[in-house]
């Protein structure tokens, strides 16, 4: 996927996000992507965070 070469990736291979309610544009989370968890949520369309405590992916 091409445009995962374009994502701006931290010195650990991760991506601050941010998770908001569709209908207020409230924050209810910040969280961290790694490319496999972004290529994850972009695939099932369901978010995928990465886990920093536990180094690995979880929804």
């Amino acid at each position: 996927m091409e445009w995962l070469d374009k994502v701006k990736w931290d010195a650990q291979g991760l991506v601050p996000v941010i998770a908001q309610e569709q209908g207020t544009g409230d924050v209810l989370m910040f969280a961290w992507m790694n490319r496999e968890a972004l290529a994850e949520t972009d695939r099932c369309g369901e978010a995928v965070y990465w886990s920093r405590s536990r180094a690995k992916p979880g929804s």
